[in-house]
């Protein structure tokens, strides 16, 4: 009876491991797509494993509603639109906005040199906490301008950076914001309709840069197949080691 019973427990754990492997490698081929949604366009967004503190956040904020209705309180053609603000939500008309995080702590800093401050990175906002941790709402989403190799190299050396020849290329032919590498946490990517990016950048805008108009978002996540994801938005994943 007690060799039945080991048997017994060793096929349970066994089944387990089994069961937690096949979950592990289904995840591995899956992502969650943000969908994000503005009256000058939607855009599609991934973000990143290896920001895993502030991909969760922001996907739970996004899948619980929290962003829907919000506003874009803050944009400056050729650098960057931010939103994500709670306070932003039914906002007086001129009202200052861009201090609120909705009363949740915040987030450590993630910044890997693997993702840059590129046209279209989603990166957190922060105040001057001396650790770089982000605000656990805000957001901005990276509009920028093209650079020299001149350019970079001056400020590769100022932020302690090493670009490789692609994200060179990158800042050089597709533009970004280099300034903010190695300061800001950039944990995601808009995978499409960049334009929608720059029509949001160029609207017209108050002293403190909010828009005269008030521009809302709305927020959806679905989760789909790494392959699905490609072929619907060109996005290429890194392949697994």
């Amino acid at each position: 009876m007690k060799k039945t019973f080991l048997n017994n427990t060793l096929l349970i754990a066994f089944a387990a491991v089994l069961m937690s492997s096949c979950v592990t490698q289904r995840n591995l081929k899956r992502d969650k797509v943000v969908t994000l949604e503005t009256e000058y366009g939607t855009m599609h967004m991934v973000l990143f494993d290896d920001t895993p503190l502030h991909k969760a956040n922001f996907i739970k904020l996004a899948e619980s509603g929290f962003y829907d209705g919000l506003l874009f309180h803050r944009i400056i053609e050729d650098f960057m639109i931010q939103g994500g603000d709670p306070n932003s939500r039914d906002a007086e008309a001129g009202a200052r906005l861009g201090f609120g995080d909705g009363g949740m702590d915040k987030v450590p800093y993630e910044f890997t040199t693997k993702h840059i401050h590129t046209k279209g990175a989603l990166a957190a906002a922060r105040g001057g906490d001396p650790e770089k941790k982000s605000n656990p709402a805000q957001f901005y989403i990276v509009d920028g301008t093209t650079y020299t190799d001149e350019q970079l190299t001056q400020i590769e050396k100022r932020n302690q950076m090493d670009y490789t020849t692609k994200q060179r290329a990158d800042y050089m032919i597709l533009g970004g914001y280099p300034t903010l590498d190695n300061n800001y946490t950039v944990y995601g990517q808009v995978i499409d309709n960049l334009d929608v990016i720059d029509k949001i950048s160029s609207q017209p805008k108050d002293g403190a840069n909010r828009p005269t108009e008030d521009i809302k978002m709305k927020m959806t996540v679905q989760e789909m197949k790494k392959k699905k994801i490609t072929k619907l938005y060109g996005y290429q994943y890194e392949a697994v080691k």
